[in-house]
């Protein structure tokens, strides 16, 4: 007889921290018109995106003559974190880039920005998203004889917008930009130009600063925040926005939305997880809204229990927001270390099991003969979730409810998340009744679809329109970014304003 599938489950699961967690988006930023050079403020912005991406980083500036660009495998402090970053990228315009892979190969040629030598000068991209219609586009392009250097989809937009037959660069962006389908927060750089623009739903999220004078551009208000830039306001859904120095030599913008006005629909991902709980995302907190998911879970899961615990970090303000609601007691019950990276030699088995210990210690004085409330952001494979019960139960508590400040994850997403395929999501594939004997727990419980609804803001979703890119939940999917009536109005737009003008 065959075990039941709530046993077998995580023997076919890659094993680590790393392979149980929805992996970090990427994280753009660019200062264009700045009184001094560019590039400092660009490294530490990029600091402050870190989050976003760990494999590579790069940034590229213009000092008005030239171009100077790098592009490092590893963290922004161990590459950009010198004194002589203004000798070796002078300039008042710079654009940054902090990477995780997610269509592409970790290899340095797919670092961004990616830069390239075009007719009208230099042109200079970094790009937090995914192109769906990347392959094909990438296919279509080579057979009309494009040569690629990297395997990034990022570089579709840097062909198409060399091939373009437009006048100005400004155009020949935005055509480029009807061409490609899935989700983008793209800022560009050229010889007199920063361009940024943000896909037609706001799935990903980009923002508008201003550091005296200068424009900045940002995926997070974190990163504007450590510059001591002040937040002007978000870029919109479907919006084009360029910066121009002016007459009198200080930059101006210019605002355009190619598709016309819609509803948006952002990653809903950014407040359960990506984003830094100190941003502000489409006019939301993420820290309060976190907080707000743990006090929906409290009052749709309430069990008797002694203690609050969170999993480190993304999972400590829905913690609160759960001892909040609940009244029981919130302890740091788990503390994670920082210092352990992702290159620790795991030869065996058991060293592997190893490294969730290495990267969490259990306080046993919180836990050791309590009733626990164990809260994360997610649960995504389930294997770490399971460990870290393991741990905390070794400890000697006596219970342990997971909680999970998210909806089951039950679909993959096609957007920027590089998440497991649906063969690999617990969720997908057990039961919850199974899931809470797989992860070994008292019990188990999930926040609702209208609870996380309810956390945002919203009186509920709307299920015709959703408010927010929620597939994962509900595999209900953006099927096209660009629907009959925005072409209509794309087809409008460059008619009576781009195709007539040349910009840049």
């Amino acid at each position: 007889m065959s075990r039941p599938l709530w046993t077998q489950w995580f023997d076919d699961q890659p094993e680590g921290e790393d392979a149980d967690r929805l992996r970090d988006e990427c994280g753009v930023f660019g200062v264009f018109g700045c009184s001094d050079h560019a590039s400092p403020y660009v490294a530490l912005g990029l600091h402050a995106l870190q989050h976003r991406g760990q494999e590579g980083c790069g940034i590229i500036s213009f000092d008005g003559e030239a171009f100077w660009h790098e592009r490092h495998q590893g963290m922004v402090g161990d590459n950009f974190g010198g004194d002589d970053l203004t000798r070796r990228m002078p300039g008042p315009h710079a654009l940054g880039h902090t990477r995780y892979a997610t269509q592409g190969g970790r290899q340095l040629r797919n670092v961004q920005p990616l830069y390239a030598d075009i007719s009208g000068g230099g042109f200079a991209i970094a790009h937090n998203g995914n192109l769906t219609n990347a392959r094909a586009l990438r296919e279509a392009l080579v057979e009309d004889g494009a040569i690629f250097q990297s395997t990034s989809d990022t570089e579709c937009v840097v062909q198409l917008v060399a091939q373009s037959r437009r006048l100005g660069v400004v155009d020949r962006f935005v055509a480029a930009l009807h061409q490609i389908e899935g989700a983008y927060a793209l800022v560009c750089l050229t010889n007199d130009l920063m361009i940024a623009a943000r896909d037609p739903l706001g799935i990903r999220p980009l923002v508008v600063g201003e550091l005296d004078g200068a424009v900045v551009f940002a995926s997070e208000t974190c990163a504007l925040n450590m510059i001591g830039a002040s937040f002007v306001r978000k870029v919109e859904n479907g919006e084009v926005i360029v910066a121009r120095l002016g007459v009198d030599g200080r930059p101006v913008t210019e605002s355009y939305f190619p598709w016309g006005r819609r509803p948006s629909r952002p990653c809903v991902f950014e407040f359960i997880y990506f984003s830094r709980p100190d941003s502000v995302v489409d006019g939301r907190s993420v820290y309060e809204v976190r907080k707000r998911m743990g006090q929906r879970l409290a009052q749709e899961t309430g069990v008797e229990a002694d203690v609050v615990v969170a999993v480190p970090d993304s999972g400590v303000p829905a913690a609160l927001g759960y001892s909040l609601e609940s009244r029981l007691p919130y302890e740091m019950g788990i503390f994670r270390a920082t210092s352990v990276g992702r290159t620790f030699i795991q030869p065996k088995q058991e060293i592997r099991d190893l490294k969730v210990r290495l990267k969490h210690s259990i306080n046993r004085a919180v836990v050791d003969g309590k009733r626990v409330v164990l809260v994360d952001d997610s649960i995504v494979r389930g294997t770490t979730s399971r460990q870290l019960v393991q741990m905390v139960k070794a400890a000697g508590a006596r219970e342990v409810h997971f909680r999970s400040a998210s909806p089951p994850i039950r679909h993959p997403d096609f957007y920027g998340i590089d998440m497991p395929t649906e063969r690999e999501l617990m969720a997908a594939n057990l039961t919850e009744g199974e899931m809470r004997k797989s992860l070994e727990v008292d019990t188990l419980g999930f926040l609702s679809v209208e609870g996380l609804y309810w956390a945002l803001g919203e009186e509920r979703r709307n299920a015709a329109i959703p408010q927010f890119s929620d597939h994962c939940f509900t595999a209900d999917y953006p099927t096209r970014l660009v629907d009959r009536d925005a072409k209509r109005a794309a087809k409008e737009f460059q008619a009576s304003l781009l195709g007539e003008t040349a910009h840049g």
